[in-house]
């Protein structure tokens, strides 16, 4: 299995918004797709901005790629992103994983 994993920030006042949005987008989209193990996502408040996390969980390189295209280190992008003033990090990390449990609890 291989994790995916995206980060991003948006200012404090967008955090409840772009939950929703990222929900909408990232989540959705990536669930739809055969292949996804599961999907999480952390979200850390630091000061003046919200710090989003969004994991994914897949059963192969070519599963991803459906998602993210031929060059899978490049984050996903959204048109309406803009709207919430997203900072997101344009590469995303993959990691061989042993489970598909979520990795952002100590269970």
């Amino acid at each position: 299995m291989i994790t995916r994993t995206w980060h991003g920030i948006v200012p404090i006042q967008f955090k409840e918004g772009f939950e929703l949005y990222l929900q909408k987008t990232g989540v959705s989209d990536t669930t739809a797709i055969s292949g996804n193990l599961g999907a999480f996502v952390k979200i850390e408040e630091q000061g003046e901005y919200a710090h989003f996390f969004l994991c994914t969980i897949w059963d192969s390189m070519e599963s991803i790629m459906a998602y993210a295209g031929p060059n899978p280190t490049i984050a996903v992008t959204y048109p309406k992103d803009g709207q919430y003033q997203l900072l997101s990090d344009p590469i995303v990390i993959h990691q061989q994983v042993a489970t598909a449990n979520n990795p952002f609890t100590n269970d």
